[in-house]
């Protein structure tokens, strides 16, 4: 017999914060129609994410998966780097005659 697995939740999102070690938040957003009014909202959760290299930087767009708990709070871990955040390159300060 075949014996099937359960698929993996899957989650894109952009990555808000890397100040921990080998954790980054990630902000998932999604519309949901509002219960009143009918429209259309922007709906936004944050899942803490396991970055085993501490490659993802912030502004990054990332597909995080889930998986055991491996910790108190994060129970997704980053799968891929979709897109990188553009590097802004500070010249200094600006120099007026």
């Amino acid at each position: 017999m075949e014996e099937r697995k359960a698929q993996k939740k899957v989650r894109r999102g952009i990555v808000v914060s890397n100040k921990m070690d080998k954790t980054v938040v990630v902000r998932v957003d999604r519309m949901a129609k509002h219960a009143l009014y009918d429209k259309p909202v922007l709906k936004s959760k944050k899942f803490m994410a396991h970055d085993e290299e501490n490659s993802c930087s912030i502004g990054d767009k990332v597909l995080i998966e889930e998986t055991r708990p491996l910790s108190r709070k994060k129970r997704w871990k980053v799968v891929k780097i979709l897109e990188r955040a553009p590097l802004f390159e500070s010249t200094g300060p600006v120099e007026e005659e």
